[in-house]
């Protein structure tokens, strides 16, 4: 099965593509390398789930918001090459985790983007290197931020 119908199984919602917020690129391709910056939790409706893992989010809640980040990804995907089929492989996910001082499951946290790129595009090729990092703030309280590479055709 292909990545788009993978990701249609989902039943999920893309968000529209992040647009840059200050002078960056949402991505850059270099050879058959795709690189994202860094995307927060954004929702089809525009908004983005912000908070404090630890103190405003749970471990289920972050993993959701990794999930939202994870989809705007996949928004900014296909904007940028016009299908998921494209991408052969998740190369490396840098997660960064707004945290409460004494919380430390950023990984767990993560964990919700990378089981949805394991979904769409299977164990092998969805599932990447990868960092969990937390951090005392993010830009606009997001909750999550995540960046990647991806190897595609």
């Amino acid at each position: 099965m292909s990545a788009e119908e993978n990701f249609a199984k989902l039943g999920l919602e893309l968000p529209p593509a992040p647009k840059p917020m200050g002078l960056y690129k949402p991505a850059v391709i270099s050879g058959n390398m795709l690189y994202l910056s860094g995307h927060g939790p954004l929702k089809p409706d525009g908004t983005l789930i912000v908070g404090r893992l630890g103190a405003d989010l749970d471990v289920d809640g972050g993993a959701a918001a990794a999930q939202q980040t994870g989809l705007a990804m996949l928004a900014t995907i296909k904007a940028t090459l016009g299908s998921l089929d494209r991408i052969n492989r998740v190369i490396k996910l840098l997660g960064l985790v707004q945290s409460a001082d004494d919380f430390g499951q950023q990984p767990a946290v993560i964990n919700g983007c990378s089981q949805l790129f394991s979904d769409v595009w299977g164990v092998e090729n969805g599932i990447s290197a990868r960092s969990a990092i937390g951090t005392n703030a993010l830009p606009g309280a997001i909750a999550v931020e995540i960046e990647g590479i991806f190897e595609f055709e």
